[in-house]
Order: C-alpha cells, then sequence, then structure tokens
C-alpha cells in the first residue's frame, strides 16, 4: 500500500517550472530519503503532500485522498527547514499548545521524550540553541501523531547527540508503522537509515533505490593492490571492471563482486601488498547521478 503518491505532477511559478512529470510513490511504514541539489525541486514536491500548493498539472495523493483536504492534513506531520516558533512559550507549553489540535496526540510527555526535551521543557522557545530548536521542530511535528511525517533537512544545526537521538527517535517513529519522507544534505545518514533513496535533479527523478542498488550503480567496490599481475591477468580476475596498472604493477580496480575477485586472486598463489577494498557510498552515486555531464533518468530497483 502507498501511503504517499504523485501522478505526472507539474508545478510551474510563472515561466519557471519547479515539477515536470513527476511520478513519485512512497510505500507505507517506509523510510524514504529525498536528494537533490538545491534547487531540484525536493521542498516543491512536500509543499505539494502538505498541500500547501495545488500541483499546475497530474494528481497527488497522501492517505489515499487530496492533502488539501483537513481530515487528510491531520494526518499528516510536517518538520520544515525553517519553523516560526512561538518565543514566549516555554517548549512544554508549545508542545501542549499544538496536542490541543489534533484529534489523538501523543501525551506531550512522550513527544518530548521522543525529541529529546525533556531537560529544557521549562525553557522559553526563544532561549533555545539552534539545535534544540530543530529537536522542538521534531516534537511539534510528532505530537499530532500522524501517520505520515514530512522532514527537511532535520539535522542541521544539531550536534552529534542530538543527530543520533533525532535518528533513534524516527527509527522508534518507523518501527510503530509511520511512513517517514525526509530530505537531507547528510548523505551518510541517508545512507545509513533510509529503506529507500530517490534522488532528484530539475523537478524530476532520476534514481530510484535502495541505498545498496545505488551504490552499486555508482561503481560497486573499488579493489587496489601491488602484485606481478599484468593488465591481461587483472582483467581475467572475475567482475574485474575499469582495470588500470601503472609501471610499479599497483593495480586499481572496479568490481560488483569483489568477493569473487579477492577469492581468485589468493587461488592464483601470487604474492601482493597494499590491499585496499572501498565501496563505492551514497555520495559518489548522488555526485555520478547530479553532475551536469552525468547519467539522467535511471531507474534502480531494489
Amino acid at each position: 500500500m502507498n501511503a504517499i503518491e504523485l501522478s505526472g505532477v507539474n508545478k510551474t511559478f510563472g515561466r519557471v517550472t519547479a515539477l515536470r512529470d513527476l511520478n513519485l510513490s512512497v510505500r507505507a511504514g517506509e523510510l524514504t530519503a529525498l536528494l537533490g541539489p538545491n534547487g531540484a525541486g525536493k521542498t516543491t514536491a512536500i509543499n505539494l503532500m502538505l498541500g500547501l500548493a495545488a500541483p499546475s498539472a497530474g494528481q497527488v495523493r497522501v492517505l489515499g485522498g487530496n492533502p488539501r483536504d483537513d481530515v487528510v492534513r491531520a494526518r499528516i506531520g510536517s518538520m520544515p527547514q525553517e519553523s516560526a516558533l512561538p518565543p514566549a512559550l516555554t517548549v512544554r507549553e508549545a508542545v501542549t499548545l499544538l496536542a490541543s489540535f489534533y484529534p489523538a496526540p501523543l501525551p506531550v510527555a512522550q513527544a518530548l521524550a521522543l525529541a529529546d526535551l525533556e531537560g529544557v521543557a521549562h525553557r522559553r522557545s526563544g532561549a533555545l540553541s539552534g539545535g534544540q530548536k530543530r529537536r522542538l521542530a521534531f516534537a511539534l511535528a510528532a505530537v499530532g501523531n500522524p501517520e505520515v511525517l514530512l522532514i527537511d533537512e532535520p539535522t542541521t544545526g544539531m550536534d552529534a547527540q542530538s543527530r543520533l537521538a533525532f535518528w533513534d527517535a524516527v527509527t522508534a517513529l518507523k518501527a510503530a508503522g509511520r511512513t517517514v519522507l525526509l530530505t537531507t544534505h547528510y548523505l551518510e545518514e541517508a545512507e545509513r537509515a533510509a529503506d529507500r533513496v530517490v534522488v532528484m535533479n530539475a523537478g524530476a527523478v532520476l534514481a530510484d533505490g535502495s541505498p545498496e542498488a545505488l551504490r552499486s550503480q555508482a561503481g560497486g567496490t573499488r579493489v587496489s593492490f601491488t602484485s606481478d599481475l599484468v593488465l591481461a591477468e587483472l582483467r581475467c580476475l572475475p567482475g574485474a571492471e575499469d582495470v588500470r596498472v601503472d609501471a610499479q604493477g599497483h593495480a586499481q580496480l572496479r568490481t560488483g563482486a569483489p568477493e569473487a575477485l579477492l577469492r581468485a586472486l589468493i587461488a592464483r598463489d601470487v604474492p601482493f601488498s597494499n590491499l585496499e577494498v572501498t565501496r563505492a557510498s551514497l555520495e559518489d552515486a548522488f555526485l555520478s547521478l547530479t553532475a551536469p555531464a552525468g547519467p539522467a533518468g535511471k531507474d534502480v530497483t531494489a
């Protein structure tokens, strides 16, 4: 079952096209990371999912309905990139106030614990640090007990400890069956936490798949070592691609099957040294996909 569906969506602002024929679905209970460079259309897509704007063409459905309907909106939580927090209210008062707007909110104490805010619950919102304000924004997004949570750049301004607490909270929400879609520039976080990654650029989807699938698309694994093997022998190793060797015998290979390649290398009983095995990262895939002359229109299945 899909919690979010965008079908053939276009969104224009005057002569500017922010989204072009965008098709995107998010399965219920899934944690999806929506990645892309600035101006890719991520925030515009999230605004449509929140019902803050209507598409110029196409259809947007959240939880089976129109996100502009109040009944659907009450089932969606939002943590925008910038939040206008009430500076004169304490953290507890702000969370309590927002909870009162929902039919079946989380207990205030649970929302505060989820965002790791118990220690500053008495403090006025205007006196919080940047990271604490982001955690309060998360508590406000979660206190309504939403079925779908849309989060824009959640950990910007958070310290390392706050980031860990945030991801623990998101993991708990996902384990409780909530659907989470977030944008982030911290690709290592998306790689570690997301079930699925969608890469956008210029208002369209470039790639869609698991972090592992996108890493494989970026080039699999890099293997390097020094030996007496010549180029022809290196090319015969199973799974060897993009093989290079210099005059000193230092070889560099790309492979989608590093285990098989290393077993074959050892079986040759040829001495080798300086072995390094480096897996392509999600950042490698992202940079490859969004490079100006890079590939486009890719679809990677998990």
